[in-house]
Formats: structure tokens, C-alpha cells, sequence
């Protein structure tokens, strides 16, 4: 391997790809990433790279989160998703009020699973809410240390969508993972009962996608005044553009090789391979181009302390939505010309299409939802008071 070859991003070398890649297998048979793999990213930057200075942080800026989760994907997508999932959920619990960020950050960054859907309900108790409810998709709950969830909060004013955060010693895993693809993620269902959360542990929904949540005043950096959608729909589409990517490399590895059944002629003389290759590399260039170009346009308004638009919010769900849609895409026609022996499970083409296939599905992704939100944005017509933007 040349040095070029083993260049690191914030502690993502190809050696570290290269194990996420011998571990797939195992994470698939698990439906947990091995202890290995965890053990091995709690020693990386990345683990660190959006942790608070004050909290022994990197403080990096937000785009500096996607590259490597992007890369880590040519390894292995489940891992990709939960391990930059765990990165991205540190800096979620930087928005939160410093007394919680002093509790949860005392001895560094944390594995913090955040399933966001308000599928639970908090009633009022003297200093906080008591919180009760069960949360699909929390992926990485196995290995939690603090858990991230979504409730409908009943305050004086009303019902209040906000943001809690729960010990994972009072949650309750329930083992219901059992999925065609992203099986290494170890999204089970978690279930809180009666759960005491006092008022530091609380956030908005409101604050936390507006960017105006309690972190982005106190960390005197821009990173913490980026909104929510933003942030989790462009890191939720990096594992996929990875993994695409790799179908890419591994495809145009098999013309080297293959010899067509019958006909005995070598696909990589084939014009319609080639130009299905030609096809996916430049249709790649430009997902490349439209995901850097809208995290540097998002980084360069929270720099300059300017609010982000909820049409600007919509744009960037749209991206991340149309970046999945293209790959999902893109590895349909690749693997349509790469034959019957691409889908024996010792090929690792198969695994990448089941995972994006299974990842596609976020709801962030909703591909008619996010070009209706982007749409409507765009020309000032109303929208619902409760969209993901």
C-alpha cells in the first residue's frame, strides 16, 4: 500500500476500511457491529471530531464529518452508518444546555444512539418530565452509553415536540433487527417506562432544527449553529454514496476478468459495459460536487452568523434525498450487467445493494416528500407547521 494509498481522515486509514470490510460477515450474522470494530473507533478522531474543545474535542467544522464516513462505506456500509452516526449524535448532544454536556461528556465523547421520532410522551414531574414510550431504528442501541429520543412533552402552553436524553442504563433494548440489509447497524426497537429526565436534558425540536438550540451559544464555533436536517440528512447519505462508490470499483474490477457465459466474449470489450461504467463515474462526479456544494453553502452562512432559511434547510434535504435516489440508481443498472454470480453472498456487491436498499428507507430520504418541502419553500407557498426541514 503507498503512502497516498494510507492517508488518514481524522484517524480513517484503508487499513481501518480494509477491517470494516473483513468484519461484514460478522457484523451481518451479529446485527451488531463486533466489539473490535467499536473498540477500534473509540481510538479514532472522528469519535472526536465535533466534541466540544472544553470537553478534550477536535471542534472541527461540520463538512469535516462527511468525508470519512463516505469513505468508511467502501468497507462497509453498516458500519459507516452506525459509526458516523455515533460521531454525529456527540455533536447533537453539544446543542444541548451545558449542565447536560458537563454530565454526559465527563469522561469524553459517547456512544449515543438517537432514534428522533416523538413516539414517546412526557408528562409534567417537579423539575422535568417523566417519559414513556418504545422507538424504532435506534441504531447502535446495543452498544449505547447515553440514548437521544424524540417525545411530545406536555407543557402549560401545550404539547411541545422536544429532544430528550435518557441514561441507557434506564432503557430497554428490544431485540427486533432482523432486516434483508444494514443488518451490522443494530437498530432495534428501545423502550422507556416512566423515565425521571430533569429540564437540562431537554431540548426543542424548534431550537435544535433552527440551529438556535443552548450549544450554539455556548461553544463559541460555528458548528454547533448548524440545524438539525441539514446535518443528519447529508451524514445520513454519506454511507450510501460510499457504498456506491464501491460498486463502482468492484464493477469495473469484473470487466477485467469476465468472460460472458455462451457467447465467450470478454465483458470488458463490451461497449455497453463500458458505457455503463462511463455512466455511474460521472453521474458520481456529480453527486460529489452537489453534496460538497450544499454543506459548504449551509457552513459558510452559520460562519458568518447568518440564520438558515427553512428553503435552504429544504434544499439540503433534497440533496441528501436525490443523492441517495441516484445511487440506488446507479447500482441498479451496474449490477444489472454484472451477472447471476454478483449476488452469491461471498460477493460483496450483493451486501452494498441490500444496504442502501434498507437505508434508502430513512425517512429523510423520502424522495416526493423532500422535493414537495423544496418546492413549496421555493415559491412561498405554505407548508405543514411540523415538516422534517
Amino acid at each position: 500500500m503507498t503512502a497516498v494509498a494510507s492517508r488518514s481522515l481524522h484517524g480513517i486509514t484503508d487499513e481501518f476500511v480494509a477491517r470494516l470490510a473483513e468484519r461484514a460477515d460478522e457484523a451481518e450474522q451479529l446485527r451488531r457491529l463486533p466489539a473490535a470494530t467499536v473498540d477500534e473507533f473509540r481510538q479514532t478522531d472522528l469519535f472526536r471530531l465535533l466534541l466540544p474543545a472544553r470537553f478534550g474535542g477536535i471542534q472541527a467544522s461540520f463538512p469535516e464529518l462527511l468525508e470519512p464516513i463516505r469513505r468508511m462505506a467502501h468497507g462497509c456500509a453498516s458500519s459507516a452508518w452506525t459509526l458516523g452516526f455515533y460521531a454525529l449524535h456527540n455533536w447533537m448532544l453539544s446543542l444541548f444546555d451545558p449542565q447536560l454536556q458537563e454530565e454526559v461528556f465527563a469522561a469524553g465523547p459517547v456512544l449515543a444512539p438517537a432514534p428522533l421520532a416523538p413516539t414517546g410522551r412526557g408528562a409534567p414531574a417537579d423539575g422535568g418530565v417523566r417519559v414513556t414510550g418504545r422507538w424504532s431504528w435506534a441504531t447502535g442501541s446495543m452498544d449505547a452509553d447515553w440514548v437521544i429520543v424524540g417525545a411530545l412533552l406536555e407543557r402549560q402552553d401545550g404539547i411541545v415536540p422536544a429532544l430528550v436524553v435518557v441514561p441507557a442504563g434506564e432503557v430497554q433494548v428490544d431485540d427486533v433487527w432482523h432486516t434483508a440489509g444494514m443488518r451490522g447497524t443494530g437498530s432495534h426497537d428501545i423502550v422507556i417506562t416512566d423515565a425521571f429526565v430533569p429540564e437540562h436534558r431537554i431540548a426543542t425540536v424548534a431550537d435544535i432544527y433552527g440551529g438556535t438550540a443552548p450549544g450554539a451559544r455556548a461553544h463559541d464555533a460555528p458548528t454547533y449553529r448548524w440545524p438539525l436536517v441539514p446535518a443528519l440528512s447529508l451524514t445520513a447519505a454519506m454511507p450510501i454514496l460510499g457504498a456506491c462508490e464501491r460498486v463502482t470499483e468492484l464493477f469495473a474490477e469484473r470487466l477485467g476478468g469476465r468472460v460472458l457465459a455462451y457467447s465467450g466474449v470478454a465483458q470488458k470489450d463490451q461497449p455497453a459495459a463500458q458505457i455503463r461504467l462511463g455512466t455511474a463515474k460521472v453521474r458520481l462526479r456529480a453527486l460529489h460536487a452537489l453534496v460538497a456544494e450544499t454543506a459548504e453553502g449551509i457552513d459558510n452562512l452559520v460562519a458568518q452568523g447568518e440564520p438558515v432559511r427553512r428553503s435552504v434547510r429544504a434544499d439540503a434535504r433534497l440533496a441528501a434525498a436525490h443523492t441517495v435516489h441516484e445511487c440506488r440508481s446507479i447500482i441498479a443498472d451496474l449490477m444489472e450487467a454484472a451477472g447471476a454470480s454478483a449476488h452469491f453472498l461471498s460477493n460483496p456487491l450483493q451486501r452494498a445493494k441490500r444496504d442502501v436498499d434498507i437505508a434508502a428507507g430513512h425517512v429523510v430520504f423520502d424522495y416526493d416528500v423532500s422535493r414537495e418541502l423544496a418546492g413549496a419553500l421555493a415559491i412561498g407557498a405554505k407548508i405543514s407547521p411540523i415538516p422534517m426541514v
